[in-house]
């Protein structure tokens, strides 16, 4: 165990994580320069075009320090959004240390102070280190003077480097080699290893990625998931060199993977402990909860007929990312669908993609809401994700909704504009500090309804891309809560519906019923637009009907020959308006959701 290294790579989005991973496998040769790519440890299209990180991967890397001494490095790269916060922990469980990389030209953001944090609660060795100093922007005593003032490490020693070009590899190396301790653990003792990912083989089934903490495992050995109970044979071990790498036996302190027939990715637990099925129950390794989503969506096919392959493609799906939760849900404008469950926005936008991408899926997406409680008059709560759900109002005596604690940073001349839009999303209780010159963090708790409507999009824009966004999940408080309705022709809609505070359901209603008109085709007979919390009506818009002109054959004669026509035509079409059925088109729900972003 003494020349192994387990380490972790975080930084705020965009700051060089996966290139400076690239260069280090390089540098390694673990990969020839022919089957080479770059972000070689990102599987996904969608993270190569985002150039973010979903799904963590692993890597065992080999080095030779200059003195000549041979170590084997094991890189455990993490997502770096905050809506796997809970993944990155898992990893960041399984190492000793991690390099905290800072972008030269940006300096520390939002969440590099959350990885900080994150790494410090795992107590762990952190190394600083500057990127991007090949920048003409590059600022680095700047750079280091933050990572004094604002994460109390010492800016001196940060290691300089530039991922993109290569240099300063071999110095992080050395580093980790130096700084970082090799892992605790008793190769004696009952064996307890910790699962920090898990990833689907069409062939193999579940692939655990796992750290030994205590013990050995071998390849036919029977063990134990702690927190399911279920029993599974081990059919291959190994660790990751890129491509799995079988070995006879993982030993403590080794970080690897484990194939035992475990079906899909839904049958293990990131963060349970695995142990032997015949050894005493160990105990179970700290920090393990079962992930909960607090983002809500309906999905609908856009052609009725393929609500089978929806299921499908759902099913499927989910052998991939056991984070999802889905149910069947209907809509009376819309049809069958799914009700699904997701860790955050980020989570949603990836689903949506890979599922148009990989299962060649065309859905209709309603808007996005989280979870609220309402305390009903009988003391009963109700859990309601969805508006449909939403309780009598006359029995509600209090309504509740999540809160997030919201950490920006951004230049300080956009100050006033991010304030304005904080306290627009009802932010309340603010402070902000100066961590270094020109620079602000300021802090804000808020809705978290508020931040999933596309808040971080409108942060981004205002502060022309310097401002950068982290939150924390705090409690649950005490708000005026509606339902709004819409009401197209005198019938609701379900799929439209929302709930909101009182004091943004006005513009919300007049925001869906202006979209609507814009995009409902005219018909012979006028057409309402309401929207309505319970029978009060809060906004209109009308579709105007179309006129077919009855006095044309009308050449000559008395005006009362014409009149009597003209008012033939106001009775048919107030008959018309009676029993006709509006059919709104699959492009007015897209438009109405498009509005909402915008």
């Amino acid at each position: 165990m003494k020349n192994i290294r387990n380490f972790s790579i975080t930084a705020h989005i965009d700051h060089g994580k996966s290139t400076l991973a690239d260069r280090m496998i390089q540098y390694s040769g673990l990969v020839t320069e022919r089957n080479f790519r770059d972000q070689i440890l990102d599987n996904m299209d969608i993270e190569r075009e985002r150039g973010i990180t979903i799904k963590s991967q692993t890597v065992c890397i080999p080095y030779t320090t200059r003195s000549g001494k041979e170590f084997v490095l094991n890189l455990i790269d993490t997502p770096g959004h905050v809506d796997f916060s809970y993944e990155v922990s898992r990893a960041l469980a399984s190492c000793e240390g991690v390099l905290l990389l800072v972008d030269a030209s940006q300096g520390v953001e939002a969440q590099t102070q959350a990885n900080l944090y994150l790494a410090l609660e795992h107590n762990l060795e952190i190394i600083p280190v500057i990127n991007k100093i090949d920048l003409p922007s590059a600022d680095i005593e700047r750079t280091r003077e933050m990572i004094e003032v604002e994460l109390g490490l010492d800016g001196e020693n940060a290691i300089l480097c530039s991922a993109r070009d290569g240099v300063g590899i071999e110095d992080i190396f050395e580093a980790i080699v130096e700084h970082i301790p090799p892992p605790s653990g008793k190769t004696d003792s009952p064996l307890r290893a910790l699962i920090f990912d898990a990833q689907y083989d069409p062939f193999r089934g579940a692939v655990i990625s796992c750290r030994i903490v205590d013990g050995e495992v071998k390849k036919g050995d029977t063990i134990r998931l702690m927190s399911l109970g279920t029993v599974h044979k081990i059919e291959e071990l190994g660790v990751f060199k890129i491509e799995r790498e079988a070995r006879n036996k993982l030993q403590a302190g080794e970080v690897g993977y484990i194939i035992a027939g475990i079906k899909t990715v839904s049958d293990t637990r990131i963060g349970d402990t695995i142990c032997l099925d015949e050894d005493p129950q160990p105990e179970q390794l700290h920090g393990f909860k079962e992930v909960k989503p607090v983002v809500f969506s309906s999905i609908y096919p856009i052609d009725s007929d393929d609500n089978t392959a929806l299921a499908d493609a759902l099913e499927k799906y989910k052998l991939n990312d056991a984070s999802l939760t889905y149910q069947r849900d209907s809509s009376a404008a819309l049809g069958q669908g799914f009700r699904c469950g997701f860790l955050g926005l980020l989570h949603l936008e990836v689903f949506q993609d890979r599922l148009e991408r990989e299962f060649n899926q065309s859905i209709i997406m309603t808007s996005p809401s989280v979870e609220y409680r309402f305390v009903l008059s009988n003391g009963e709560e109700l859990v309601v994700d969805n508006p449909e759900y939403y309780p009598d109002p006359g029995l509600i005596e209090m309504a509740k909704e999540p809160f997030i604690r919201a950490t920006i940073m951004f230049p300080e001349k956009y100050m006033g504009a991010v304030m304005k839009l904080c306290l627009a999303r009802r932010g309340v209780n603010s402070h902000f500090n100066y961590p270094v010159p020109g620079r602000i963090e300021l802090f804000f708790e808020m809705p978290l309804a508020e931040v999933i409507d596309n808040f971080y999009d409108k942060l981004k824009t205002i502060t022309q891309g310097y401002g950068s966004f982290d939150y924390d999940l705090l409690d649950y408080r005490t708000d005026d809560l509606v339902k709004i309705d819409i009401l197209v022709n005198g019938e609701k809609v379900d799929a439209l519906s929302a709930i909101v505070h009182r004091d943004r359901a006005r513009s919300r209603a007049v925001q869906i019923c202006d979209s609507l008109r814009e995009e409902i085709p005219r018909h012979m007979f006028k057409i309402a637009i309401q929207g309505a919390i319970g029978g009060k009506v809060i906004a209109r818009s009308t579709v105007s009907a179309m006129r077919k002109d009855v006095t044309a054959k009308c050449y000559g004669g008395d005006i009362t020959r014409k009149r009597k026509l003209l008012e033939k035509q106001a009775k048919g079409k107030k008959r018309m308006k009676a029993v006709g059925k509006v059919m709104i088109p699959q492009d007015a729900f897209v438009a109405v959701l498009r509005t909402h972003d915008d």
